[in-house]
C-alpha cells in the first residue's frame, strides 16, 4: 500500500507541474509504515518469556529515512495494556505532539491505533526508537532508525560496502510487569540478567564482510542500565558520526557507549580471512557482564579464536578522555551542504544556567530519583494537551528550580518555563558513585565541558568552545559534571530524563516548556486531528 501511495502522490506532483507548466516543487517524500504491537514468546538469554514484537519481530522492524523524509507509522496496538513509542534523537521540529511520552501524548489503548506523522527535518545519522510506557523497553519494542544524506549532500567518506545496525543493552530475564512492580514496591531491579546483541545472547550473531572491503556498524545502547564497551577482534574502529554529527576521523580499538547513546562507525576487513569476536561488556559494575558475537568473513569458515580482546580496565580516566576526544568535523556537511561548524556555538553568549543534579531520595518509605530534589509524578493528562487546552491543576510552570536545592526529595509534576530562541548553559551534577546518563527530547545539544568534582563558574575556562560534537545524550561520570549549551529554537513540550529507565520511571525527568507568545503555526504544528484525549481532556475536539 505504502509503495502504492508513493508512486500516485510522486504522479500527481509530475502532473501538476505538467500542467501548469511552471516550476512547482512537490512534497519531501513520504515514506508509509504499518505496524501492529504484540506480546510473544521470545528466548534472548535462552529461556522463554514474554517479549513485545512489532510485526512479530524483535527487535522491531528497521526504519530506513533520507533527510526531509515525512515518516507516516500507523501503530495498532494488540496488546492488553496502553502502549506509546518514542523516537530516541528524532528532534521533531515544530512537534511534540509526536514524541511518544506520556507527557506529550496520550497511550494507545488496548485494540485501538494511532497514526505517528513527523518529518525527519534537517538531520541525518544513527537513532534508534522504543517504548517508553510501564518499563515496556524491558520486553522490547525497541529497533534500529537510520536517516541518510541526500544524494547531492557530501558525506565525509565513501560509501561502505554494507550498513548494520548493532542494538546492543542489557537484558532481564525477568517479566516486564514484575520488573514495573519491584519498582513500584521501592525496591531495586539489580543486576541485569545479560547482555543482547540485536536481541540475542551470547554467541548468536554474525556479521559478514567480504576482506578489503569497509563497512558501517551503527551501534546503539538501547539497554535499562549500563554503559557498554563495544570492540572486535583484530579491527580498528574509525568514528565517523555520532546522534547525527559528523566527526572528526579518529581511531579507537574499543569505544564506550552509554545509555542511549548511538555511534557510527566504519571498519575495514583487513585483517586475515576468519571469524573474529565481537565483544560487548558492562562498564563501572560488578561483576562484568560479557556478551559475544563474530565477524565473519565470507571467503572463510574458519572459526575465531585465540583470547577475546581486552575492555579497558581503567574506569573513570579512560572513558573520560575518549569523551573528550569526540570532536565535531568542522569541514564535513550536516543534513544540508553547509559545514556542519558553520554555527559558531562557542561566539554567542548564553542567556541563563540551569542546573541540574540528581539525588535517590527515599520518599513516602519507597525509593525515588529526582533532579533538583523534584521526583516527577506524571499525571493522568498530558502535559502537552493540558497546556493546549489550558486545563488547570494538572502542572504549574517553575515547579522545578534552575539549581540544586539541597534539601530531601518530594514528589511534584515538575515543569520548567523557558523562553523561545534562547540559548542556555545546562550543566549536570552527579554526586553519586554511579554513572549517569541524559537525554534531552527535541534537541541536539553541545557538550562543552565535563570533568571530576563540582562544577563552578571557574570551570567554564577549560570548555571546549570551538569543536565539541554535537548530540542528544550525554553520559555524566560518578562525582563528577557534564555542561551543555543547546539553542532552544524548537517550541514545544520536550521530556530531559535519565536514560537509566529505573531513575527515569521512578521520577528522574521533567519536562521543559518551550514557548512561544505567538503562538503560531510559524513556530509549532497545531495539535493533530488524530490526537488522542485522555485524563481531564478526554472527550474534547482537537482541531474542527
Amino acid at each position: 500500500m505504502g509503495v502504492i501511495q508513493n508512486i500516485w502522490r510522486a504522479s500527481l506532483c509530475f502532473l501538476v507541474a505538467a500542467l501548469l507548466i511552471s516550476s512547482v516543487k512537490c512534497e519531501d517524500p513520504y515514506k508509509f509504515f504499518t505496524w501492529n504491537v504484540t506480546f510473544g514468546t521470545i528466548y534472548p538469554l535462552g529461556v522463554p518469556q514474554q517479549g513485545i514484537l512489532i510485526n512479530g519481530q524483535f527487535p522491531g522492524p528497521q526504519i530506513d529515512s533520507v533527510t526531509n523524509d515525512n515518516l507516516v507509522i500507523n501503530v495498532y496496538n494488540s496488546l492488553d495494556e496502553p502502549f506509546l513509542l518514542s523516537w530516541d534523537g528524532i528532534q521533531q521540529r515544530r512537534n511534540s505532539w509526536q514524541d511518544g511520552l506520556m507527557g506529550t501524548t496520550c497511550p494507545i489503548p488496548p485494540g485501538r491505533n494511532f497514526t505517528y506523522q513527523f518529518q525527519v527535518k534537517d538531520q541525518i545519522g544513527s537513532y534508534f526508537y522504543f517504548p517508553s510506557m510501564y518499563m515496556h523497553k524491558a520486553a522490547g519494542g525497541f529497533g534500529g532508525l537510520k536517516i541518510a544524506s541526500r544524494p547531492r549532500i557530501p558525506v565525509p567518506f565513501p560509501d561502505p560496502a554494507g550498513d548494520y545496525t548493532v542494538l546492543i543493552g542489557d537484558w532481564y530475564k525477568t517479566n516486564h510487569s514484575i520488573l514495573r512492580q519491584t519498582l513500584d514496591m521501592g525496591s531495586s531491579l539489580g543486576m541485569p540478567d545479560g547482555i543482547l546483541i540485536n536481541g540475542r545472547g551470547s554467541n548468536s550473531t554474525s556479521f559478514t564482510v567480504d576482506q578489503g572491503q569497509t563497512y558501517r556498524f551503527r551501534i546503539s545502547n538501547v539497554g535499562l542500565a549500563s554503559s557498554l564497551n563495544f570492540r572486535i577482534q583484530g579491527h580498528k574502529m574509525k568514528l565517523v558520526e555520532v546522534e547525527g554529527s559528523h566527526t572528526v576521523q579518529n581511531t579507537y580499538e574499543s569505544l564506550d557507549i552509554h545509555l542511549g547513546q548511538s555511534y557510527s562507525v566504519l571498519v575495514t576487513a583487513d585483517q586475515p580471512p576468519q571469524g573474529y569476536y565481537i565483544v560487548v561488556s558492562t562498564r563501572f559494575t560488578s561483576p562484568i557482564l560479557t556478551t559475544i558475537g563474530f565477524l565473519s568473513y565470507s571467503n572463510s569458515q574458519t572459526s575465531p579464536s585465540g583470547p577475546l580482546p581486552y575492555g579497558p580496565t581503567d574506569e573513570v580516566d579512560w572513558s573520560l578522555n575518549q569523551a573528550r576526544s569526540i570532536r565535531w568535523n568542522l569541514t564535513a556537511s550536516g543534513p544540508r551542504p553547509n559545514p556542519q561548524g558553520s554555527y559558531h556555538y562557542g561566539n554567542i553568549t548564553t542567556s541563563r544556567t540551569i542546573r541540574l543534579a540528581n539525588s535517590p531520595p527515599m520518599i513516602n518509605g519507597k525509593q525515588r530519583y529526582a533532579v533538583n530534589s523534584v521526583s516527577f509524578n506524571p499525571p493522568d493528562t498530558p502535559l502537552k494537551l493540558a497546556d493546549h487546552f489550558k486545563l488547570q491543576g494538572v502542572f504549574s510552570l517553575g515547579s522545578i528550580p534552575d539549581n540544586p536545592t539541597g534539601g530531601g526529595g518530594y514528589l511534584q509534576t515538575s515543569v520548567m518555563a523557558a523562553d523561545f530562541r534562547a540559548f542556555v548553559e545546562i550543566v549536570f551534577q552527579n554526586n553519586e558513585d554511579t554513572i549517569q546518563s541524559w537525554h534531552l527530547d527535541g534537541y541536539s545539544f553541545f557538550v562543552v565541558g565535563m570533568d571530576g568534582g563540582e562544577w563552578s563558574q571557574a570551570s567554564r575556562k577549560d570548555y571546549n568552545l570551538f569543536d565539541t560534537v554535537a548530540r542528544c545524550t550525554v553520559q555524566v561520570y560518578p562525582n563528577s559534571w557534564t555542561a551543555i549549551f543547546v539553542a532552544l529554537d524548537n517550541v514545544g513540550m520536550w521530556n530531559v530524563r535519565s536514560q537509566n529507565w529505573a531513575r527515569q520511571y521512578l521520577g528522574q525527568q521533567f519536562y521543559l516548556r518551550v514557548y512561544s507568545p505567538a503562538e503560531s503555526w510559524r513556530d509549532e504544528y497545531p495539535i493533530p486531528r488524530n490526537a488522542l484525549t485522555c485524563g481531564q481532556a478526554q472527550g474534547r475536539r482537537t482541531r474542527p
